[in-house]
């Protein structure tokens, strides 16, 4: 079994702290979700975990099997097998999907390494079934005029095709009606296996009505306030934020 391990980990952007002495491990075979309200600092652990340059770690770590991913390259902690599914999927004209997945698969393999058409196509063909996608959206240009659901099925596919050890899903249900947000949940829980550890973020419960995660951890102010299992989120549901809020001593971030 191996973990991505985060200690003790604090953040900053500017004079900013955002993530203040965070601690989470999460093993492959979990599903751990993250819930909490606009401005805990959610999506911000995300970027930091997969290296986004404009944060600023002042004090902690993330470990990945024993090696800190936070001396590493972003490409580098892909290659690690560390997938991050953005919550604002970017648009690349004029590169179809194929195409797109096809260079990532051939950049996780040894140098000199060529990638094998056939095996590439037998295997996305095999995991586009699996997932109940039509084999003509590889043929549209990455989330070009892309509805929410087909911005966030493009982003499962990729991590279907990478087969990462460990997925963060960064607000994956943002902007989805009830069909693409079944859509999106079929997906990943076609994906969870032994060899997947998943970190969930969601500001709602309604996702984990699909998504049945092993733990659930609630985040405000930059801290894990309350941890649980699917009940906690049920209580979420029911009470909102505000009581958990109440534990907290500082004014919420913005």
């Amino acid at each position: 079994m191996q973990q991505l391990e985060i200690n003790n980990l604090r953040v900053a952007i500017g004079e900013s702290e955002i993530v203040r002495d965070l601690s989470l491990t999460v093993r492959t075979g979990e599903v751990h979700a993250i819930m909490g309200p606009n401005g805990s600092g959610k999506s911000t652990l995300a970027k930091v975990i997969a290296g986004y340059p404009d944060y600023r770690v002042t004090s902690g770590g993330v470990l990945m099997d024993g090696e800190n991913l936070l001396e590493l390259r972003p490409d580098e902690r892909a290659r690690r097998g560390l997938f991050l599914a953005f919550q604002y999927p970017s648009e690349i004209p004029g590169v179809t999907i194929a195409n797109f997945l096809r260079a990532a698969a051939q950049s996780r393999l040894p140098e000199g390494e060529e990638l094998e058409a056939t095996d590439y196509y037998a295997k996305l063909y095999e995991k586009m079934d699996l997932l109940d996608i039509d084999r003509s959206f590889t043929s549209r240009s990455v989330n070009e005029g892309f509805s929410g659901g087909e911005k966030k099925r493009c982003e499962i596919l990729q991590m279907a095709m990478l087969e990462p050890r460990f997925a963060i899903l960064d607000e994956t249900d943002s902007g989805l009606d009830i069909d693409a947000l079944k859509v999106v949940a079929h997906g990943v829980n076609s994906l969870r296996s032994p060899n997947l550890g998943v970190l969930l973020i969601t500001h709602y419960q309604r996702l984990l009505n699909y998504i049945i995660p092993d733990f659930v951890h609630v985040m405000v102010q930059g801290r894990i306030v309350r941890s649980g299992d699917k009940e906690l989120a049920l209580e979420l549901e029911e009470k909102g934020y505000d009581w958990i809020r109440d534990h907290a001593e500082e004014p919420a971030l913005v």
